[in-house]
């Protein structure tokens, strides 16, 4: 395998920690990790797992984010206005440093890929998509995804496209790059109807037609996601031409997901990883920096959908049917008290049936595809409606 893959993972990452209780326990990224070094992928020739993560610097972190609010981060006191000292996100000790530190995670992968040292790049930890210039929201502290893609652009990165597919709007990007024709956002989530933040409708589009947001339906399974997914991806990224591919890798799609109301199956998500790796290559030179985010089925879904993750961009897939290794699920009943899951699959074999093959305008999730596409598809010389000739 020629392609060099760089995983970024430090200990001290899971000291961005809000205390017992809270969804984003660090527990999520140590189990994925774990299951992934029990499949040895990290003592594959072709991977490096990377582990001295500094904190970022202020000047990194004010690139994207007010000078205000850092020193607020910093002063650890209760101030909602800016978003911190809520039940979304309480004040810790070091909280600063430990929300640096995911920032500076996600930046070392995007340096490594940048400077050739790294094909792709894996960042577990990152992924903090809702913080926002001057507040910190929906469990998010620091934008790491922003920190990264403002470095990438001061190194003269000619266009970014940034992938979300989170089952939350990814917010906090939008927010900082809408207004930059070189970064294109694009999300797939669930319907800010029905979940947090309320935002991501298709309207919301830049002025340049650069972001782009695909709002599906509560309940959308595997195969609705997916065909939205191939509806409105790779034929953008075809018509941005980016030089970089950064992807939001959220598994809180899973049907299992204690948060939201989508309904993806493990192998439903790992089809996303597959096609992102092929349009890594294909659109972005095969510069590729995929990094963490939701997903808050601890034990049955994270561990199980970002080691495939890893092995994908690694090149070295799972077999869907692999039986989880006994060392992962001893640690699991011993450290928890519940049993892990068994194999590495939910036993689903869905397909992206093309958008042009049985179109329905009532059908909600062809809507909400149909809807996005009419907004961005005409600015990049594309044809909204499907072929209906096919």
């Amino acid at each position: 395998m020629s392609e060099r893959v760089a995983v970024i993972w430090d200990d001290r990452l899971a000291e961005y920690d809000f205390g017992p209780g809270h969804p984003l326990a660090p527990i999520r990224v140590q189990l994925a990790m774990r299951l992934a070094e029990e499949f040895d992928l990290f003592a594959s020739p072709n991977v490096s797992l990377i582990t001295g993560v500094d904190p970022v610097s202020d000047a990194l972190l004010e690139r994207v984010h007010d000078p205000g609010y850092v020193a607020a981060v910093k002063a650890e006191v209760l101030d909602q206005a800016r978003g911190l000292g809520t039940s979304d996100v309480p004040i810790f000790p070091n909280m600063h440093e430990a929300a640096a530190r995911v920032a500076g995670a996600t930046l070392l992968a995007s340096q490594r890929v940048f400077t050739g040292e790294a094909d792709h790049a894996v960042s577990l930890a990152g992924g903090l998509h809702h913080a926002m210039p001057g507040a910190a929201s929906g469990f998010c502290i620091y934008n790491d995804i922003g920190v990264a893609i403002g470095w990438l652009l001061d190194q003269g990165v000619e266009r970014i496209a940034y992938v979300d597919v989170d089952v939350h709007h990814g917010d906090g990007v939008q927010a900082m790059f809408i207004d930059d024709p070189r970064v294109m956002t694009i999300s797939l989530h669930e319907s800010p109807r029905s979940l947090f933040p309320g935002t991501g409708w298709p309207s919301e589009t830049g002025p340049d037609k650069t972001t782009v947001n695909v709002a599906l339906p509560a309940g959308t399974g595997d195969q609705g996601w997916l065909r939205a997914f191939h509806a409105i991806v790779p034929q953008l990224l075809e018509a941005f031409e980016p030089t970089f591919l950064i992807s939001q890798q959220g598994v809180d799609t899973h049907v299992d997901d204690p948060l939201a109301h989508l309904a993806l199956s493990l192998d439903g998500q790992r089809m996303t990883y597959e096609a992102l790796h092929r349009w890594a290559h294909r659109y972005a030179g095969g510069r590729w920096v995929a990094v963490g985010g939701g997903g808050y089925e601890w034990v049955d879904v994270v561990p199980r959908a970002w080691t495939h993750l890893i092995a994908e961009v690694a090149g070295h897939p799972i077999d869907p049917s692999t039986e989880i290794p006994v060392g992962f699920t001893e640690f699991v009943t011993e450290a928890l008290g519940r049993p892990g899951p068994l194999r590495m699959t939910d036993g689903q074999q869905p397909w992206p049936r093309p958008f042009d093959q049985g179109f329905d305008p009532t059908d909600p999730v062809d809507a909400a595809i149909l809807a996005t596409r009419v907004e961005v598809f005409p600015h990049w010389g594309l044809t909204p409606e499907p072929d209906l000739a096919f």
